[in-house]
């Protein structure tokens, strides 16, 4: 287990922090831009999680909290890979599996919906909106980790398990919606501007 004895260090007061294993480096590196955004979407599945045991109990509800639980736990892991400059043998390595088990989790979740006939507007209600949100914090997470990869080593299986994990939170919001009273709504292309706006002045 990680200990942590002291919040603050002051150490990064000037501009760098460090890696696992000794190494520093400046705060805008890119592969601290790719920590901090793995971070930022686990902090958003928190929220998930949290507007999701709000609602009524139901097996639905528990086993969205289980997956959602067992990906923050993979985030950790992703991020901790990410933040060491090379391989740790104490670090917790991913292997195909995790992915294999995101895509059979996705694939049981799409099974129960219906053809997708049009893109979806995020929001709806709490669940629905933040697994969105989730999905495009997932994307820039993906972008910031191939950015890093263009530079420096970077696992393969990270960049899929992310690749993954986007589509997966896609398929988690339209399930939400479809199974467990999540409001959803469609884009309408080139559709006419909303009537009926007008409030009354006085």
């Amino acid at each position: 287990m990680v200990k942590i004895n002291k919040v603050y260090t002051k150490s990064g007061d000037g501009g760098e922090t460090g890696l696992l294993g000794g190494a520093r480096v400046k705060k805008s590196h890119p592969r601290i831009a790719a920590v901090g955004v793995v971070d930022e979407l686990n902090s958003l599945l928190g929220l998930v999680r949290c507007f999701n045991n709000q609602k009524g109990k139901s097996e639905r509800r528990d086993k969205l909290e289980v997956i959602l639980r067992g990906i923050q736990q993979r985030l950790f892991d992703i991020g901790s890979l990410l933040a060491a400059a090379q391989n740790h043998q104490s670090l917790p390595a991913l292997s195909p599996s995790n992915v294999t088990w995101l895509e059979e989790v996705i694939d049981r979740m799409n099974a129960e919906l219906p053809a997708l006939g049009s893109f979806i507007l995020p929001g709806g209600t709490p669940v629905n909106a933040f697994l969105h949100q989730g999905r495009t914090v997932c994307r820039r997470a993906e972008r910031e980790i191939c950015r890093l990869a263009e530079k420096e080593a970077v696992d393969p299986l990270i960049l899929a398990y992310i690749n993954r994990l986007s589509d997966a939170l896609f398929v988690f919001g339209r399930w939400v919606a479809a199974t467990m009273g999540e409001e959803e709504f469609l884009w309408q292309p080139a559709g006419a501007d909303p009537a009926g706006w007008q409030w009354r002045m006085k």
